[in-house]
C-alpha cells in the first residue's frame, strides 16, 4: 500500500470517529445569551454530556418512537441543553431545569402545573426550563414546559470562553477556560 492511500485511509477514519463520538457523547455549542449570567456569559462553549438522560434513540412517530437507551432523571437545578420549540425558529438552548414533571410553578399570569404522567397530563414528561437572567431572557415563560424527548444533555464543561463583540485575538477570557458551571 502506498504511503499516501495510508494517510488518507487514518484521516478518513480519525474523521469518521469525531463525527461518531460528537453524534453519540458529546457536543459542543455555544452560549448565544445572556439568560444564565453569571453562570454562562455569552461566547462561552459548552461541552454537553449527550448520555447523562440517556442516550435519545427514535422520533416519535417512527416504528419504534421515542426513547432513551439507560435513562437518568433530569433534576432540579440542572444546566441543560435542549432542542428549542418550532415557535422560537430553531436551535439550541441552555437553561437550568427550575421544575420536575408534576410541580407547581408561579407565573405573573398565575400557577402553571409541569405536566407529568398522570391521567390528566400530557403523556410525555415535561420540564420547566428557567433562565437567571432579567433582561431579555427566553425561557419557559415564553415558550412553556420542555418535553423530556427535546432534552439533549447536562451542560458539564466550559470549554471556552470568548467575547464575541471583540476580535479573537483579545476577547479570550482566560479564567473561564475548562470551568465546570454552577
Amino acid at each position: 500500500m502506498r504511503a499516501w492511500t495510508k494517510t488518507i485511509t487514518a484521516l478518513v477514519v480519525a474523521a469518521a470517529a469525531v463525527v461518531m463520538f460528537r453524534a453519540l457523547f458529546f457536543a459542543i455549542y455555544t452560549v448565544g445569551g445572556t439568560g444564565l449570567e453569571p453562570a454562562l456569559l455569552p461566547g462561552d462553549r459548552v461541552l454537553v454530556n449527550r448520555w447523562s438522560y440517556g442516550l435519545r434513540a427514535g422520533g416519535g412517530d417512527g416504528l419504534f418512537g421515542y426513547g432513551r437507551f439507560l435513562a437518568d432523571s433530569v433534576r432540579r437545578g440542572d444546566i441543560v441543553a435542549f432542542d428549542s420549540p418550532e415557535a422560537e425558529g430553531g436551535g439550541v438552548f441552555v437553561c437550568r431545569c427550575a421544575a420536575l414533571p408534576g410541580d407547581t410553578v408561579s407565573t405573573p399570569s398565575g400557577p402553571a402545573v409541569v405536566p407529568g404522567r398522570q391521567a390528566t397530563c400530557a403523556p410525555e414528561d415535561y420540564y420547566w426550563m428557567a433562565a437567571l437572567g432579567k433582561n431579555d431572557t427566553t425561557d419557559s415563560r415564553v415558550f412553556g414546559p420542555v418535553a423530556e424527548s427535546r432534552i439533549i444533555g447536562r451542560v458539564c464543561l466550559i470549554v471556552y470562553s470568548h467575547d464575541d463583540s471583540l476580535p479573537f485575538y483579545i476577547g479570550y477570557r482566560r479564567g473561564r477556560t475548562l470551568l465546570l458551571p454552577d
